[in-house]
């Protein structure tokens, strides 16, 4: 077995041997009884002459080779969201071509599901003085994600929060917006660990207040509402909101701290899956998931058990720089020939996180070939004087 000379957080180094058996690629043979969406991260080119600060010079041919991968593993797609990193290097422009292009490329696939970013982050905040200018700006990316025949995931807006005064304020919007969407949508709850400027979404800071806003724009718009996803890492609240949807609305959870037990779910119910984690495991997520369709939920358990204390140290605070852990572990398992991110966020965690990200996953079996990843991660610890 390969051993490698790994940093602690204490500064030392600590010699650490490969343990891990990588979870084999099968595409399943029956659809999963489960909804699962994975949010898909971005492959830049790494030779662009821009700046990390202008718009990201994206590779196409690797970007969509990933989603076909996701695609062979029995997973959907949840396009242009944060994990591709959304309104952190990619703006709405790119975004747009991201889902034309995944929307062409994957057209042909009968087993393709895909549900794109809508939202509003074209708008610079500065100019943003009334509802009427956050109404308009959603309705020009929903009319264009519409146009190229995509399903929708109405994104959380910045700009809402700017300008909204009361919680009645979201209903204006929402109920205006949901108005004009030809198909069901998916409505994304972000918390404010994820992007600090939602913070106090749906015109409160207590999350029973904040709830009862967001389940009556959910009722008042039911036939629109395919789902919501909340994304608040923390399980009893998605628990509680779950079960009181309306029938027909489903609960997707985007908590990355404990999805496992969410998925599986209780004798009251059960979230269907859209998360950011799903892009990095989509392995085990695919073999946990074939698992639970065939009845084995002990199984389910035991494959995603090891990905849980992965998902944590990725996602952990603070929490938008996630994204640095995924593109990491998609540059490790060969997904890219390069670690490097819009925006220059691959430099937005230590090395000691790199270390702690390579061994958990290597003891959750999601390196595709440990010699390899160990090679890469050998040419990263050198960037940092390790030798």
């Amino acid at each position: 077995m390969t051993t490698l000379r790994l940093p602690i957080v204490s500064g030392r180094l600590e010699d650490y041997r490969l343990v891990g058996t990588p979870i084999p690629i099968v595409r399943p043979t029956t659809p999963f009884n489960r909804i699962a969406l994975a949010a898909a991260h971005l492959v830049v080119n790494p030779l662009s002459d821009a700046a990390p600060s202008a718009a990201p010079d994206i590779d196409w041919a690797r970007t969509i080779a990933f989603r076909h991968h996701l695609l062979d593993l029995g997973l959907g797609i949840a396009e242009a969201m944060d994990t591709a990193q959304r309104g952190t290097g990619l703006a709405w422009t790119g975004a747009h071509e991201l889902i034309r292009r995944t929307l062409e490329e994957t057209a042909g696939r009968k087993d393709a599901v895909i549900y794109s970013g809508v939202g509003t982050d074209h708008l610079d905040l500065n100019d943003v003085r009334s509802l009427d200018d956050v109404v308009r700006a959603y309705l020009q990316q929903l009319a264009a994600v519409q146009k190229l025949g995509g399903r929708v995931i109405l994104m959380a807006s910045r700009a809402l929060v700017r300008v909204a005064k009361r919680p009645a304020d979201f209903a204006v919007v929402y109920d205006r917006v949901l108005s004009e969407a030809q198909h069901p949508v998916i409505l994304h709850w972000l918390g404010e660990m994820f992007d600090p400027a939602l913070a106090g979404y749906w015109g409160g800071t207590d999350f029973r207040d904040a709830m009862e806003t967001c389940l009556s724009i959910v009722e008042s718009n039911a036939a629109k509402v395919a789902g919501i996803k909340i994304s608040l890492l923390d399980a009893s609240k998605e628990i509680f909101m779950r079960h009181r949807l309306p029938a027909g609305v489903r609960m997707y959870t985007g908590d990355d701290f404990n999805y496992p037990e969410l998925i599986a779910g209780d004798t009251q119910g059960q979230s269907e899956a859209l998360l950011g984690i799903f892009d990095p495991i989509a392995p085990a997520a695919s073999a946990a998931l074939t698992a639970l369709t065939a009845g084995q939920t002990a199984q389910f358990h035991e494959i995603l058990k090891p990905t849980v204390p992965l998902s944590r140290l990725i996602f952990r605070s603070p929490t938008q720089y996630y994204k640095t852990g995924v593109v990491f572990l998609a540059w490790l398992n060969g997904h890219q020939e390069h670690f490097i991110m819009a925006g220059g966020q691959q430099s937005m965690r230590p090395v000691t996180y790199f270390a702690d990200v390579f061994r958990l996953a290597d003891q959750a079996g999601l390196l595709a070939e440990p010699d390899r990843a160990a090679t890469k991660m050998v040419s990263l610890l050198t960037l940092y004087g390790v030798t």
